[in-house]
């Protein structure tokens, strides 16, 4: 399979990358489009595929034009895009917030994935959600989902509309979580702990608890209710963010964000 990949940046990196460690695309068959001299010249230096700084005749030549471009940037490409597109290839776009009619509209072109990857792509822990345009044959997506799988996990959905909300719950999920990282930590220091020992602290109790949620075969509220005994320290603390309302925010901020998504689908 030959794939180009339109604008090298991390995440845009991190699906090349994963390709060819799990041997699904050979590197001289990964074409890397990356207008910015500096990122291209690193790019050549790396061997992390065929590296061209404009988009010309060899885009014609692969299955599969991946879009990573910055989504207000994708205007500006689309003219010399649909020059090269072939009517075989399928486009998948990793842009956050451009919809799938628009890109098709704008690239004169039926065969769109859109995709919403988050960074733990990067070291292929990712989750992905990604929906298609009509007619798209199931050979075809199957191949698509396979590839994005090498960066984790997939999910397929059939409503465009739900992207939005994987947009708020995974694509930005990961810098709530850096979030109460920091407050933790914080938290850890005025304590008297220094900032790494607090952050080894938090960053184990993190990586422990994910592994429990995942192995363990009860809710969520069974698992708080497992650490937080009658009286003890833990249900202090449960007490006291609800008080805060702390629930009630992080709910709302994802919403505000889901609602910030559909925003930037429309402009």
């Amino acid at each position: 399979m030959k794939i180009a990949i339109v604008g090298c940046g991390n995440m845009g990196m991190a699906f090349a990358r994963s390709f060819v460690q799990y041997d699904l695309v050979k590197k001289e068959d990964l074409l890397l489009i990356e207008k910015s001299k500096e990122r291209s010249e690193v790019l050549k230096k790396e061997k992390e595929g065929v590296v061209v700084d404009t988009i010309g005749l060899n885009l014609g030549e692969v299955d599969l034009v991946i879009l990573s471009v910055k989504p207000q940037d994708f205007s500006s490409v689309a003219p010399d895009l649909k020059q090269y597109l072939k009517d075989s290839q399928v486009v998948l776009s990793i842009m956050a917030g451009i919809p799938l009619a628009r890109i098709q509209d704008e690239l004169e072109h039926q065969w769109v994935v859109r995709a919403m990857p988050n960074t733990p792509a990067m070291l292929g822990q990712g989750i992905t959600g990604y929906c298609a345009a009509e007619g798209i044959s199931f050979q075809k997506l199957q191949r698509i989902d396979n590839l994005i799988n090498a960066t984790g996990r997939s999910v397929y959905l059939e409503n465009e509309s739900l992207l939005d909300a994987v947009t708020a719950l995974s694509g930005s999920g990961p810098a709530y979580f850096y979030y109460l990282v920091k407050h933790m930590v914080q938290a850890g220091m005025d304590m008297g702990f220094d900032e790494g020992l607090a952050r080894l602290l938090v960053k184990q109790t993190m990586l422990g608890s994910y592994h429990l949620i995942n192995n363990a075969e009860k809710s969520l509220d069974e698992l708080i209710s497992a650490v937080a005994s009658k009286g003890g320290t833990t249900e202090a603390a449960l007490k006291t963010f609800e008080e805060r309302g702390l629930g009630e925010a992080l709910q709302a901020g994802i919403l505000k964000a889901e609602e910030r998504s559909r925003e930037l689908s429309k402009k």
